[in-house]
């Protein structure tokens, strides 16, 4: 059984997340390869073979992949399938727009956000927002696989692949790069970091997120949202946190007058530990945390960073 794995990366650096979805593949069993389509990515590719439990590193070196639009890598990922039984992509913003082109041109179902195999045809994933965890097999004789990170810890970083240059050029020619806007932050990026806090609602406004700032440059932390705040339009978009934010994981998640509604406990639930403070003592974010604090949040920011 062969599996091919879709690297993340940004044409300098893999993506950590990467390391995860090879843990999946891991799971599944086989023999693993990883893709690296972008341009003057070689370094990627060095750092891919590195990868541990993977026997080749294939990379697709040209311009047509530089910014990874959906329309060339599905196409090159689709001609690449013929070999693979299994094909895997972190389900992050990437992987969840050419997979299911991926899907569609090989006219098979995408199993999507898994967090566990069970075996080589049946993953567990989340539905209804994470309330409910379904197990599903597919009997398509290609499965295409998107995998929600969380759910594995990363492979080690001491295997020797070997590395096989890709000379194919899938470019559709119709669709086209215009821009990138990205927010530039020297705090960690939300998905990877270790230490989150997140402010919801309770903050009022937001100037009020200042008050985060000076916890978060102490512990070293990324500064999120809910979606209520991002809706009442304290904090961009980029900083939501939930099903329909970002799926986060880490070490500690601190959650400040957040409620706790379904929609954000899905993105943060799988936190090693999750500390809330909120003055509502019936917030369901209390029934997920590890440690609650009940007080106003504007005494309680304070004094934890003069304590920190």
């Amino acid at each position: 059984m062969s599996i091919l794995v879709v690297a993340e990366h940004d044409n300098s650096s893999l993506k950590a997340d990467t390391f995860k979805t090879v843990a999946a593949a891991q799971a599944i069993g086989g023999d693993i390869h990883i893709l690296v389509a972008g341009s003057n990515c070689q370094e990627v590719a060095q750092q891919a073979a590195k990868v541990n439990g993977v026997s080749k590193i294939l990379v697709a070196d040209n311009a047509a992949y530089e910014h990874q639009l959906a329309e060339n890598v599905s196409l090159l990922v689709t001609e690449l399938a013929v070999d693979y039984d299994h094909i895997l992509a972190t389900a992050l913003t990437t992987g969840k727009n050419f997979m299911p082109r991926v899907a569609a041109l090989l006219d098979v179902t995408q199993i999507s956000d898994i967090i566990g195999v069970e075996s080589a045809d049946t993953f567990i994933r989340p539905i209804y927002a994470g309330n409910a965890i379904a197990t599903v097999q597919s009997l398509d004789n290609k499965k295409v696989i998107t995998v929600r990170t969380t759910g594995f810890d990363a492979v080690a970083s001491d295997g020797n692949a070997e590395v096989v240059a890709i000379d194919s050029v899938t470019d559709a020619g119709n669709s086209s790069h215009v821009s990138d806007e990205l927010t530039v932050s020297e705090r960690p990026e939300l998905g990877a970091a270790s230490i989150i806090i997140s402010g919801g609602r309770g903050m009022q406004n937001g100037d009020n997120f200042k008050l985060l700032e000076g916890i978060a440059d102490k512990l070293g932390a990324a500064i999120g949202a809910s979606r209520a705040a991002v809706d009442a339009g304290f904090v961009p978009n980029d900083m939501q946190v939930g099903q329909t934010g970002k799926i986060v994981a880490p070490d500690l998640y601190i959650a400040v007058g957040i409620s706790g509604a379904i929609q954000h406990l899905a993105g943060m639930k799988d936190s090693k530990v999750i500390v809330a403070i909120n003055k509502d003592p019936e917030a369901p974010i209390f029934q997920v945390a590890d440690y609650g604090i009940v007080a106003d949040l504007f005494d309680a920011l304070p004094e934890l960073e003069s304590k920190l």
